[in-house]
């Protein structure tokens, strides 16, 4: 950044030095000119009223006594055209001069003038000539340097300057780079609103700031939820190894070794599932999910997974029932059925007895939807917001009689992200709940 910023500086210069010195240039031509065409002319009026005073052997007596600067060529043409004297060359050498413009604009208008190359000198030449009273014309012309000589004559003067101004420019722009890099050099990162830096990077801090603060959050929910998979990994596995240990030592009558088997078994399958869950959200997490998306019909997966959920139902006395129509939306079979079958299941699971599960799938304006409401025991206000958090219980007191492992909820939402699913709740406590699964 450091060497753009000074190179940029240079450039910026460089081109300055450029552009002013075409300017230059042309300012000095022009002013030159303008200056030569003055001089010429006063010149023309002065001789011009000799030779009407002295008349015309006045020429010859002027270039006799080299009054005339010798820069100053003075030619004087005849009524037909012809040179009739020439200070600088042999006047009968000349051809006639009656087409020049500045001669026929002398003879029509009283004077004329012109500037362009001689084919006697050889150099671009200013002419001014004007009409005496006779009907001759006198006409005087003065070498004129070109656009290009002026350039020329100037360039040495303005490469001195330049080599100046690059020097001056390149330890200026070393100095201003360094004042404003340092600020930035400087930059808290950690916490970047605290720095009293240019207004221009306010929205570069402002990202860094939100940034941080969202590694923030993710690291403590990171380390929540290390404590926590320890806590519910520590559970089961401390049954299993008391249980597994007491009959292992013959502490255990053998009627009730039925009992203490399947009490291992439950818990085995509950270590089982959560790790299996655990496995799901951070292959989700991770967006590593190598299934490929598919056409799927949520209407039949949706009726699928309520004949796998209706032993729960039955179990509960839950009236199940699903209504709509088929709707097919392309995305991965899998991770839509876990989405569905878990907003059910925890439907049925914190649902009364003899309680109630509406299902509808159809779609809408706004493209497939699926609605899941139950008459359950309902989700508080101040809970619902933070549901989806992994491990997450309401009821912390009777989560371990209800069963579950606490990341169904928060499985839906990272499903929901990576098919961009837009879901809400609605729920009132001891009132029931309503999910909305919006496609």
């Amino acid at each position: 950044m450091r060497a753009k910023i000074q190179k940029s500086m240079e450039l910026i210069l460089v081109f300055t030095l450029l552009v002013s010195y075409t300017l230059m240039t042309a300012i000095v031509y022009h002013q030159t000119l303008h200056l030569l065409k003055n001089e010429i002319r006063q010149e023309a009026e002065y001789i011009q009223t000799a030779v009407t005073i002295s008349g015309s052997n006045y020429l010859k007596e002027l270039h006799e006594i080299n009054a005339v600067d010798e820069e100053t060529r003075v030619t004087w043409i005849d009524a037909n055209g012809d040179v009739q004297y020439d200070s600088k060359s042999d006047s009968s050498s000349l051809e006639n001069h009656a087409n020049r413009p500045e001669i026929a604009s002398a003879y029509k208008n009283g004077s004329g003038s012109d500037i362009r190359t001689s084919g006697t000198l050889g150099h671009q030449m200013y002419y001014y000539a004007v009409r005496l009273d006779d009907g001759t014309v006198l006409r005087l012309s003065k070498t004129s340097n070109s656009m290009a000589a002026t350039a020329m004559n100037m360039l040495p003067v303005m490469t001195v300057i330049a080599v100046a101004m690059l020097i001056l420019a390149w330890l200026l722009a070393k100095w201003q780079t360094a004042r404003i890099i340092k600020p930035i050099n400087d930059l808290d990162i950690g916490n970047p609103m605290q720095n009293a830096v240019y207004e221009e990077l306010l929205p570069l801090l402002t990202a860094i700031d939100e940034q941080n603060k969202e590694k923030d959050a993710i690291a403590q929910m990171r380390k929540e939820f290390s404590a926590n998979v320890s806590h519910e990994l520590k559970t089961p596995l401390t049954s299993i190894s008391g249980y597994a240990e007491i009959m292992m030592n013959g502490m255990v009558k053998p009627e009730d070794i039925p009992t203490f088997s399947e009490r291992i078994y439950k818990e085995a399958k509950r270590l089982v599932t959560l790790v299996e869950d655990i496995i799901k959200l951070s292959k989700l997490d991770e967006e590593s999910v190598e299934l490929e998306k598919e056409d799927v019909n949520l209407y039949e997966l949706t009726r699928e997974i309520c004949t796998l959920l209706s032993p729960q139902a039955e179990k509960k006395h839950v009236h199940v029932q699903i209504s709509g129509g088929n709707v097919v939306y392309y995305g991965i079979r899998q991770i839509l059925n876990e989405m569905i079958y878990n907003i059910c299941e925890n439907a049925i699971k914190y649902n009364y007895e003899n309680g109630h599960l509406e299902i509808w799938v159809g779609n809408t304006l706004n493209g497939p939807k699926i609605t899941i409401a139950d008459d359950g025991i309902g989700i508080p206000k101040e809970h619902q917001e933070r549901i989806f958090e992994r491990f997450y219980r309401v009821d912390k007191s009777h989560s371990k009689e209800r069963g579950g492992t606490g990341l169904g909820l928060s499985i839906v939402k990272h499903g929901a992200i990576l098919h961009d699913i837009k879901v809400s709740v609605e729920s009132e406590e001891n009132g029931g709940t309503k999910f909305t699964l919006q496609f």
